[in-house]
Order: structure tokens, then C-alpha cells, then sequence
């Protein structure tokens, strides 16, 4: 990802969705791999609500053939890794863990939650179930079987039935009840955790697994009974301090009816994703149609902080008298920016940077103007929007 290229990119990402959309839970993946427990834990300071540990069993059959024999290793390695890194930095109590690849039985929930995981993904067992024969051509739209294609005639071959997988989940819910019961547990989150109950034994008596030493997947660590195995609270995003929850009551008249208001604002570099959760409350109401032109223009002065303007739709109209940071406009849904220096500068707009790197990335409609040189990677995966600028950095 072009916008991404550290733990706190991945921090401001993460702000931006949940500003986009406060309801929705922003889940992270991972691939299983030495050393998952450390950036697992990156994840979880940069406030995910769900990282997913995937194992190199899983994946897509669009995959590279490269990627499904050599990518990540097995899930339980990755999982067992996180979950200790978790505890023991007392991350483990404000994420959900999920873990996915390849699962396919009640055995194999039991151990991913005895390791340490409460969610759990099944892809590839639920898609046999509807009729998927494994062709791995899933992306050249020749499914002959009808489950991944868009072409009429091979989507008339496929045969599944809801029922085939509902009757799948049933048989894998049954053995994993019956493997609580043997243990002793009424609750999977009673199970989460307990890698003390994993017996590992009888797998090490074969000739060729002697020495294998188990122990570091196994082991728990030595905390008190007050450290979480599971997740128990919700992350705090920061929401409520964020500036359009104080610009929101001025504009909801304009959201509720279409009549048009202007509302000024002063700006600071510590107010991030500004406009979005108008946006978000725009798009809900209207969908992708939005608001008239101009419905909703905000005036801002100041520096404003990353992802300025972030996914503002239609009839949204952002105007800062001022500078910004990088990520302005990322995922432009249709709204209008403008940001120009302040009338008092003595620069050449022309000859200073005005706004940061990555500006417009991912925007899909939408105009933008600045009156001033962006940073690197100016419009990178622009597919709509329409922009002036004075000038750009590399890769621009």
C-alpha cells in the first residue's frame, strides 16, 4: 500500500475508517510468520478492533503458486506467538484475535481457541460445501463450476444450496461441543487461552519427532489472574474528541433537509480526518447520490492534520485557508477540496510545498484544488477525481 509504510500509517488508517464509519469494526491481517507477535502488537496499539493471524495453509486460488508453497507458516505457530506477545505487553484484553487457513473441523476451533483466538474464518471447507472443486482459477472468470464468475452461462452450473453450508457449520459446532465437554468448558471464551490443556504427547513418540520441543508454542505466560486471556473492552479510537463532532450539530439541519450552510472553522495539525464523519452521515443517508453541489461547505484556517477531507461525498464542499498534512482527500467520494496559502504569506505559493504526501490516493470522484506544490505520490490510485496543483514530488 502506497499510504502505508509504518506502524503509525497504519495507526492513521485505521482513524480513518473508523471516522468513515464509526459502527463498523476494522480488522487487521496478518500472516502467520516469525516475529507476528511483535507487529500483533503494533496492531493493537494502533487500535485495530480484530487482528487476524492467517496461515500459509489458506489463501485465495488466485493466488501465485509462489505465495501458496512458501508464504507464512502454520497458523498455530503465528497464534501461539501472538497470543504471548499480547499478555505479556497487557495488549490481550482490547482486540479480538481470529485466526483462519485452513480450518475445516470442531477439532481444529478447539485448538485455535485453546492457543489463544475467539474468532475464527473458514473459507475454503464452506466453498467445497457449495460445490467448489478447486480449479484455482478464481480469477480468470472460467469458474466450471459457476461459484467465482461473473459469466452467465458457467454462473447456471452452480448448485449450492445455503442448506450445504448451514449443514457444515452444524457438523463442526457438534464436534466442537462435544470437545468442551470432554474439557469441562460451557463457553468458548472460557476456552481461550488454556494451552495448558493441549496435549502434546502422543504426537512426539514417533521416531522422526524425537527432540522436537513443544514447550515455547504451548507455554502461558506467568501473569497474574487479573491478565485478560481474551478480549473484555473496546479499543478507545479518540472519537469523541474528534473537530466534526463540534461541526456537526451547525450542519445537521443541511444533512436532514438540503438546505445550504456554510460554517467557518478554525484548524489545528492535531485535528486529523476532518470531514469524515460528516461524510459518513451524509453517505448513510443518501448513499452514493449524496447532497446537492455545495450543500455543506466548510471554511477552515490553520494547519490542518492528516487525511484532511478524507471519503467526503457529494455535496460536500471543504475549503482551508492554510496548509495540510499528507493524506488529503484519500478515497475522494465525490465532495470538492481547496486549500491555498494564508492571504498574509510572502512565499511564492508556487515554489512551496503546500500539502503532504499521498494526497488523492484511492479517490474515486470528486475535484480538488491547491494552490501550491504537493508532496510525493501525488494522485496515486486516482480513478476519478479531478485535480489542480502547482507542482509535485516524486512518484506524483
Amino acid at each position: 500500500h502506497h499510504d502505508i509504510y509504518s506502524i503509525e500509517d497504519l495507526a492513521q488508517l485505521i482513524f480513518d475508517l473508523k471516522n468513515s464509519n464509526p459502527r463498523a469494526r476494522v480488522s487487521v491481517k496478518l500472516v502467520a510468520e516469525v516475529g507476528v507477535g511483535t507487529v500483533a502488537a503494533g496492531v493493537a496499539k494502533a487500535k485495530a478492533d480484530v487482528v487476524l493471524i492467517s496461515g500459509h495453509d489458506g489463501g485465495t486460488g488466485a493466488s501465485p503458486q509462489t505465495s501458496i508453497k512458501h508464504a507464512g507458516i502454520p497458523w498455530e505457530l503465528g497464534l501461539a506467538e501472538t497470543q504471548q506477545v499480547l499478555m505479556m505487553n497487557g495488549l490481550r484484553d482490547r482486540i479480538f484475535v481470529e485466526v483462519d487457513g485452513q480450518m475445516k473441523t470442531g477439532r481444529d476451533v478447539a485448538i485455535g481457541a485453546l492457543l489463544g483466538a475467539e474468532e475464527f474464518g473458514f473459507a475454503t471447507a464452506p466453498l467445497v460445501a457449495m460445490g467448489c472443486i478447486m480449479m484455482r482459477v478464481c480469477h480468470l472468470n472460467t469458474c466450471p463450476v459457476g461459484v467465482a464468475t461473473q459469466d452467465p452461462e458457467l454462473r447456471k452450473k452452480f448448485n449450492g444450496q445455503p442448506e450445504h453450508v448451514v449443514n457444515y457449520f452444524f457438523f463442526v459446532a457438534e464436534e466442537l461441543r462435544q470437545i468442551m465437554a470432554e474439557l469441562g468448558f460451557r463457553k468458548l471464551e472460557e476456552m481461550v487461552g488454556r494451552s495448558d490443556l493441549l496435549d502434546f504427547n502422543h504426537a512426539i513418540t514417533h521416531w522422526k519427532t524425537k527432540g522436537l520441543d513443544f514447550s515455547p508454542i504451548l507455554a502461558r505466560p506467568e501473569l497474574g489472574p487479573e491478565a485478560a486471556t481474551h478480549r473484555i473492552q473496546a479499543q478507545d479510537h479518540g472519537l469523541a474528541e474528534v473537530l466534526d463532532y463540534q461541526l456537526l450539530p451547525k450542519v445537521q439541519e443541511a444533512i436532514e433537509t438540503g438546505e445550504k450552510v456554510i460554517v467557518e472553522q478554525a484548524i489545528t495539525n492535531r485535528n486529523r480526518t476532518t470531514g469524515t464523519i460528516i461524510g459518513s452521515e451524509v453517505s448513510r443517508r443518501y448513499g452514493i447520490a449524496g447532497l446537492p453541489e455545495d450543500t455543506i461547505t466548510l471554511k477552515f484556517h490553520g494547519s490542518a492534520g492528516q487525511s484532511f477531507g478524507a471519503f467526503v461525498p457529494n455535496g460536500m464542499t471543504l475549503i482551508l485557508e492554510g496548509d495540510a498534512n499528507d493524506y488529503v482527500g484519500k478515497g475522494l467520494s465525490g465532495g470538492k477540496l481547496a486549500v491555498f496559502p494564508p492571504k498574509s504569506a510572502t512565499f511564492v505559493p508556487e515554489q512551496n510545498i503546500l500539502i503532504g504526501n499521498v494526497v488523492l490516493y484511492g479517490a474515486t470522484s470528486g475535484e480538488a484544488f491547491f494552490r501550491g506544490v504537493a508532496g510525493e505520490r501525488f494522485c496515486v490510485r486516482n480513478s476519478g477525481a479531478r485535480a489542480v496543483v502547482e507542482g509535485v514530488g516524486d512518484h506524483g
